[in-house]
């Protein structure tokens, strides 16, 4: 090879070394990286006719170098009742309460610069007007804000459940028996972030409960009050998704690209690739399942749209975290056992986490034939009692 042709091929080396470097430092680019919480809500005005929530939200850059825009925030939302919403009116606003600059009298959302690593706050108030509002189960707040940055002007949003009607304690009568004992599903309020599962045990379990009982909530709940819930709309699909989704049963929670993405984003893309090789070549040998066990266990907890009852059917449900942690707090701060599990109709019960000493034996002779229920029953509490025979 001549000089020429050298340095030609050294400059190519050179220049693909050059976009591999960009290429690495682009995959670990922070962008636009602001988050809202949930806030803190007070339910100001409580009358038969009229119901007022005010929340205040903080708004969080979470880069280490980055100012962060955000030129536009508005909101809507959605009620959700027993019966119709015919004459309910309602009413939302946000008011920017900015450390460094008030909110405009007209209520225009000026843009406003968020410095790195700093925060600021929004108020939200939402009124609501009927003649009768008793039917209403929860008010559903949808939060939009654009965030203008390194990754150009995206949309992103939150999504905040305000529960509204709370249900009575369950009685005795509703008792069933099993095989192993009695076990009592236990109605709740539409569970949110809000909520923690400590006081849902205390408020809905604690009155019913007696020394030898044992507590089970369902996973999917646990993982909802941990925020553990996304919307479609806030992924974005890569390659492994968009593709391998398609080899998924259709009934898979990991058969669209949004919810295959969701599984890539908690234990990364050549994670996934592997165990669906994996899985592949085990399926030769007729091993079945082996994907899920190689991917982990999110692979088998996540529940994609639809998998969940309003408005979470709406969202992507992701597998609760530290759930042996969730299990011991319930039993340090309530006296009660405490398990966390996966039941459906088909018979299959997976405990993710149980208190000391509790019989996983046990609590799937209970459970077997789902007390819970899998449609809308919101009783995502069931109290057991060993039989004493």
């Amino acid at each position: 090879m001549d000089l020429l042709g050298m340095g030609i091929s050294a400059s190519v080396i050179g220049i693909g070394i050059i976009l591999g470097g960009i290429e690495w430092h682009y995959g670990r680019r922070q962008g636009n990286n602001l988050s809202v919480n949930q806030g803190v809500w007070s339910h100001e005005i409580d009358t038969p006719n009229h119901h007022r929530f005010t929340g205040q939200l903080d708004l969080y850059n979470l880069t280490r170098k980055l100012e962060i825009m955000v030129p536009e925030v508005t909101a809507a939302i959605q009620l959700l009742a027993d019966g119709s919403l015919e004459g309910i009116k309602t009413s939302v606003t946000v008011t920017p309460c900015h450390p460094d600059e008030p909110a405009r009298a007209d209520g225009y959302w000026f843009a406003y610069i968020i410095k790195v690593g700093k925060s600021t706050q929004i108020r939200v108030t939402i009124d609501i007007n009927g003649s009768d509002l008793q039917t209403l189960k929860a008010c559903w707040l949808q939060l939009t804000y654009i965030t203008y940055g390194p990754e150009g002007r995206i949309p992103k949003r939150k999504d905040i459940v305000i529960p509204m009607q709370f249900p009575p304690l369950p009685i005795s009568q509703n008792w069933r028996m099993t095989s192993a004992g009695k076990v009592l599903p236990i109605k709740t309020h539409l569970l949110s972030p809000l909520d923690s599962p400590v006081e849902v045990v205390r408020r809905y379990v604690l009155p019913h409960a007696q020394p030898g009982d044992v507590v089970t909530i369902g996973e999917s709940p646990i993982a909802i009050m941990q925020g553990r819930w996304h919307h479609p709309t806030t992924l974005k699909p890569g390659w492994v998704a968009k593709r391998l989704c398609y080899y998924f049963l259709p009934t898979s929670s990991l058969a669209t690209a949004c919810g295959l993405q969701s599984l890539v984003d908690i234990v990364g893309s050549w994670r996934v690739v592997l165990a669906f090789i994996g899985g592949v070549i085990a399926r030769g040998f007729g091993y079945h399942g082996m994907f899920y066990q190689l991917a982990g266990e999110q692979a088998r907890l996540i529940d994609d749209v639809t998998g969940t009852l309003p408005p979470y059917d709406q969202f992507i449900v992701l597998g609760p975290e530290n759930s042996q942690k969730v299990v011991d707090e319930i039993q340090r701060e309530t006296g009660l056992p405490a398990a966390i599990v996966d039941v459906n109709d088909l018979k299959a019960v997976k405990i993710l986490a149980a208190s000391q000493g509790v019989s996983h034996g046990f609590l799937k002779q209970c459970l077997i034939s789902n007390p819970a229920g899998n449609a809308n029953e919101q009783t995502p509490v069931v109290l057991l009692r060993p039989s004493t025979s």
